[in-house]
């Protein structure tokens, strides 16, 4: 396997993209609401089908708006985008908080997941493009991988002070929280430096995606890019949701289970700072990292003991930097015109794939339990591996056998 190059040396551009990234991830998971919203929706009285309803509509929110927004950040200010993202979120928030009905809830989501769809795709292909301009677009995926670690740290604290909070001042106090530091979000959006200037009289964001689709479809070399985003993001971005019922299943009390849910996210965190260091990885070495991966999982899992969780938290380290080396893979393969659009097209895979997985790990916990349903989940990142392999000894033969 190869590693990445000495990374360009940081310059003062790039430290203020950096540190309003940082920043801004950290404000993205810092919401206190995270941990109990299912309460508040419980304590308003809505019933199981209600709130499963509601993720529903988030989740399709997403899948509609995911590709046509990564367009409209190709055709005008990705900044903005990043701005606006934000804004809405806090006020599907403030939303839930001050009416707290259905109605108030549904629309909440509503702005949630637009809010969410703006930055998806915009994000990425800022920071790529600024990196780029500075000579610097090998610290990628060095930088990308420290974001994520700053958010999965963000989540955490959240997860950590929304007990006390919501102890002190119930659901108006959680809510009033997160929607200031979803303000103070938007607020260190403005910092992000944005030299790319669009064209008021260039095209307009649907000709921009049909250019940007139409890349994907031309060129082979985008079109698995594209498509190893989703393989490797899905699977283990759904698993995430029932981490909690995995370490309950292993006879620990209720009251340890977080503990556990810290040891898997700190593999997390520890695999989002290896991106700088194995951004050069071949096919080879990608496929050994998701089949190491896999096994750690399906073993970790299918153990069903509190100390086995070591390995699930190995495994999704392992899936944290795989999904981090993806998406810097896909900009490499991307021009400028079309990045965020394509990066939308694969976070609209990612949110497909991710559904899908919601209905097959119900299938398979409700007949076997969590853990094989866990250890069930590594199949797919073993058939990834496999064709990984598959793909770059045919490309390898093909160029062998040129004159």
């Amino acid at each position: 396997m190869t590693l990445s190059p000495e990374r360009a040396p940081a310059t003062a551009g790039t430290r203020r993209l950096t540190r309003t990234l940082y920043a801004s991830a950290f404000c993205d998971e810092f919401v206190l609401l995270y941990p109990v919203y299912a309460l508040l929706f419980s304590d308003t009285g809505l019933s199981v089908w209600q709130i499963s309803s509601l993720f529903a509509l988030w989740s399709l929110t997403g899948v509609l708006l995911e590709v046509p927004s990564g367009a409209w950040a190709d055709a005008v200010s990705r900044r903005l985008l990043l701005v606006l993202g934000p804004l809405l979120t806090a006020a599907g928030f403030a939303l839930w908080v001050l009416v707290p009905s259905y109605g108030a809830f549904a629309l909440g989501f509503v702005l949630w997941g637009t809010g969410g769809a703006l930055g998806s795709g915009a994000l990425e292909a800022l920071v790529y493009d600024e990196l780029d301009r500075a000579g610097a677009a090998d610290r990628y995926a060095w930088v990308m991988g420290r974001a994520r670690a700053v958010g999965i740290a963000a989540t955490m604290t959240a997860m950590g002070l929304a007990g006390p909070v919501f102890a002190w001042g119930g659901h108006g106090a959680v809510g009033a929280a997160s929607v200031l530091v979803c303000l103070a979000g938007a607020a260190v959006a403005t910092r992000f430096p944005e030299h790319r200037e669009p064209s008021a009289g260039g095209p307009g964001w649907t000709a921009t995606l049909r250019a940007g689709l139409a890349d994907a479809r031309t060129d082979r070399s985008v079109r698995g890019a594209l498509l190893l985003v989703p393989a490797v993001t899905a699977v283990w971005g759904a698993l995430d949701e029932y981490t909690p019922l995995l370490a309950l299943d292993t006879g620990v009390a209720e009251e340890t289970v977080p503990w556990l849910l810290l040891v898997i996210w700190a593999g997390a965190t520890v695999g989002s700072l290896l991106a700088g260091a194995a951004d050069r990885l071949t096919a080879t070495g990608f496929a050994a990292l998701l089949t190491g991966s896999a096994l750690a999982l399906a073993v970790g899992a299918a153990a069903g003991t509190p100390a086995a969780l070591v390995l699930v938290g190995l495994a999704f380290g392992g899936f944290q930097l795989a999904t981090v080396l993806a998406d810097a893979r896909l900009q490499r393969r991307i021009d400028d015109t079309g990045r965020a659009t394509l990066t939308s097209v694969a976070g609209l895979g990612t949110e497909l794939g991710t559904l899908a997985t919601y209905g097959a790990y119900a299938v398979a916990s409700s007949a076997t339990g969590h853990g094989t349903a866990f250890a069930l989940a590594a199949v797919p990142y073993l058939l990834t591996a496999l064709a990984l392999v598959t793909v770059a000894r045919a490309t390898t033969a093909a160029a062998r056998a040129r004159p």
